[in-house]
């Protein structure tokens, strides 16, 4: 296999799907007109990291449809390298409807990837001199999830990065409908997180995933399992970090002045971590910046919309 010289700042493997997000509140069923938008946890930080300047490849599986050239040439348009990208004419690309709220809560999702191009993927799909480019993995526990050859692969990725001496993040992203048994879950979830550097669950994953009720102890449970740094999401209360440089410490939320939809959140919030990180920013200040990101995403109505371009971060003056 062809060795290529390092040539992204960031690569990681996922699952896109074609979103469709009523255009008024209520039950998705009473929707008549939708938005169309992309949607996957990987690919909303590799959107969110090239939008700051950083090189980014996307390795993925999708349907050879409208849906899958959509989404292929939405994550083209944002600069991220889709050479690993597979367009497979026996399947097809998940997709997922999202309804509207107006109350602050998650608002209702419904997924249609059984089957998927993405979940097809496999160990053999790892493109392992194509991963070894990247000076930094970030996976989630979406694309362990959706399949077992996925997890697989999943777990080659990190494999491959550890073996290479390249930083991993992580952020569980639990999605318990894709999974046969919460122990099944927290087993695979937890697997993945001690292969990572930098773990970024939110609270209530925290506790579901270790047992423990604080920041501080969630924190301390990975830590102790190799962990450099965890940042815990702690929604309108800001965010808990424990890291090997960072010590410890809270940041508060940012204020929001209409929380319109809360997906997407955290995949802001690890796009401000990695990105700061990555550029060589202290660990309060890459969570200050994760806050500052993830409270953008909740005040827009698509996953990405939200996510800054590097010129409105600095701005900010983050």
């Amino acid at each position: 296999m062809t060795t290529f010289p390092p040539t992204f700042d960031v690569a990681t493997f996922g699952e896109a799907m074609l979103l469709l997000v009523a255009d008024r509140p209520g039950p998705i069923e009473q929707a008549e007109c939708f938005y169309k938008r992309t949607a996957g946890a990987e690919t909303n930080v590799a959107i969110g990291l090239a939008r700051l300047g950083l090189k980014v490849g996307w390795a993925s599986r999708l349907g050879a449809d409208s849906m899958g050239r959509y989404l292929l040439a939405e994550m083209q348009r944002e600069g991220i390298d889709c050479s690993r990208v597979a367009c497979d004419p026996a399947a097809r690309t998940g997709f997922q409807f999202k309804g509207r709220v107006t109350d602050g809560s998650d608002p209702p999702v419904e997924y249609h990837r059984k089957g998927s191009a993405a979940s097809q993927m496999g160990p053999a799909d790892v493109d392992e001199s194509w991963l070894r480019s990247a000076r930094h993995l970030h996976a989630t526990g979406v694309f362990a999830a959706i399949s077992e050859t996925s997890r697989a692969a999943a777990c080659r990725t990190l494999e491959v990065m550890r073996a290479a001496g390249r930083t991993i993040s992580f952020d569980p992203n639990l999605r318990p409908t894709l999974w046969a048994t919460p122990e099944l879950m927290r087993h695979w979830i937890n697997h993945l997180a001690a292969q990572a550097d930098w773990v970024l669950p939110g609270l209530e994953e925290g506790r579901f995933l270790t047992g423990e009720r604080t920041p501080e102890a969630i924190a301390a449970w990975y830590r102790q399992r190799g962990a450099k740094l965890v940042a815990i999401k702690l929604g309108p209360e800001g965010a808990y970090f424990d890291g090997e440089a960072g010590g410890t410490g809270y940041l508060p939320a940012f204020p929001v002045r209409e929380v319109i939809d809360t997906v997407g959140a955290g995949d802001g919030f690890a796009v401000g971590v990695i990105s700061a990180l990555l550029e060589g920013r202290s660990v309060p200040d890459a969570v200050r910046r994760g806050a500052w990101i993830g409270a953008r995403a909740v005040q827009v109505l698509g996953d990405t919309e939200g996510l800054p371009t590097r010129a409105q971060l600095e701005a900010a003056g983050l």
